[in-house]
This record gives C-alpha cells, structure tokens and sequence, in this order.
C-alpha cells in the first residue's frame, strides 16, 4: 500500500496517543477514518482533531470496549456499511499493568490479556473478510518493546504483547501463504509520550522489586523519549514498506539489538541493571 489516499482505516484506542496521532496523519494523507475508544471524550476531542486537519475526509466513531468480542464484530460491520469498504485495522488499544507473578489476582492478568491480546484477535478477524475484498488491506497490531524482552514486575504485559507478537507472526505468514491481498505488520514501541504507563494501575507486589507502586508508572515515563507523533509517522512508514515488524524509538532498537545479540542471557543484564538501581 503505497498511499493512503482514498482508503478507509479503522483504528481502535483513537481517543488519545499513538492512535490518536494515527487518525491525524492519516486524515493528512487523505484517508477516510473510523475511530473507536473506549474513552468517549476523548475519542471526541480526536474526530474534530482530525476534521480540523482534513475537512474533507469521512470521519466515524464508535465507543467500543475491543475485549468486547460481538461489539468488535458489529463495529466492523458497521464500519464496511457506513465506508463502503475498509482497508486497514490498526489494532492500538492497549492498558498497562504493573504486578509480581506472586502479586496479581487474576481478574487483572485476564484484564490485561483480554484487552491487548483478544482486542487484537478480535479486531483481526472481525476486519479480516472486508481487507480481503477490498483487493488492498493491511493489518497493524500493536505489540512493545516487551513484546520482544521480559522485565520484572510486568509478567502479564509482558505475556499480552509476546503473544500479539507470535499471532501477528503467525497471521502475516499464513495471508503469504495464501496470496491474499492483505498483509499484517507487528509494532514494537519503546517508551512512547503517552498516558499509558501514568495510568497504568500498579499494586503493592511490586515493592520486592524496589519499586513504589504509587509513583512507578509516573517514573517510568518520565524516561520515554518518543512521541506519540514520531511512532505514528514511523508506523504508517513501516506501512507503505509493507515491514513484518516495526521498531519504534531507539530504545526499541537498542534492546531488540541486545535481545538478538544475548538471546538467553539477556535477562540476567537486565536484572543486574535493576538490582544496581536498588543499591544505589
């Protein structure tokens, strides 16, 4: 897909961050938009973002909880009969989560994993069949950086982005395999200027790791480096290039480098690193 010109994107978690920015850039390049967040008033503030950009271009939205199997399916429906077709799902909404293995319920793990990992499948299968008979379609999941390297105190991110890493891997090979005129890409963020890890809920557990469950998320980014616009530029580059997998920020490619380099003693530098932070 070299251009975005006329086409219809999808794009879930669009009411703040990296999907917001998405919906901006894109409506730039002229392409139609269907927006959804869970987050109604911010969703809002993107849409007339987004118009102010680019009046011309048709701009929808939908509240949607993405961990919401048939609400994701009817959403796409919605969004092929309302656009006429549609030809890209940016798979982007996501929640962080800050807990020891000891630590979590698993209410929370299952929280996490329904919404980054299901919203995913969901969003991909839901959107699937109307990509495929738009002759031109393209699938863009949103994994991390911890979808590449494990850290402590984050197990269940950590499982929800290894697995839309594993899935989007598996989904990309088997649309080549097939010749379908879809492809699928993995995004790996690094620390992205975004609400997530501020808003992120953490628990007490984490204090065996050094960490203050009340200022750990706020700490954490504090040391993001990359914007929210940068991702999205690099994202919708990644796009045109049709890449497998996408590196945001130079901390993604720092320690997908270190994780390629130190497969299986990578861990223990990080560990090292953490438990050198402590003493100090």
């Amino acid at each position: 897909m070299k251009s975005f010109k006329n086409k219809v994107a999808a794009i879930t978690g669009a009411g703040s961050g990296m999907g917001r920015e998405l919906a901006i850039q894109l409506a730039e390049q002229e392409c139609n938009l269907a927006l959804s967040d869970v987050n109604e008033a911010g969703l809002a503030e993107t849409v007339q973002l987004v118009k102010k950009k680019n009046p011309n271009v048709s701009v929808t939205s939908q509240k949607l909880d993405v961990s919401d199997r048939s609400a994701v399916f009817d959403w796409a429906s919605k969004v092929a009969k309302d656009h006429n077709k549609v030809n890209l799902i940016f798979n982007n909404a996501g929640i962080a989560f800050g807990s020891t293995i000891e630590g979590f319920e698993s209410k929370d793990f299952q929280r996490v994993m329904d919404i980054n990992f299901g919203g995913v499948v969901n969003g991909t299968q839901a959107f699937l069949p109307y990509l495929k008979e738009s002759g031109e379609g393209h699938i863009i999941n949103t994994s991390s950086v911890f979808g590449i390297i494990a850290v402590p105190g984050t197990s269940a991110y950590n499982a929800s982005k290894f697995a839309v890493r594993g899935f989007t891997e598996t989904l990309r090979q088997e649309l080549d395999f097939t010749k379908a005129k879809v492809s699928a890409t993995s995004v790996h963020p690094g620390g992205i200027k975004t609400a997530i890890a501020k808003s992120s809920k953490t628990n007490d557990s984490v204090k065996a790791l050094g960490l203050d469950p009340n200022t750990a998320g706020e700490k954490m980014s504090a040391q993001f480096i990359t914007t929210a616009e940068k991702a999205a530029k690099v994202i919708l580059k990644g796009v045109k290039k049709n890449s497998r997998r996408v590196l945001i920020g130079p901390d993604a490619v720092f320690l997908d480098l270190m994780q390629r380099i130190f497969p299986s003693s990578y861990p223990k530098i990080i560990t090292k690193a953490l438990m050198g932070r402590m003493a100090k």
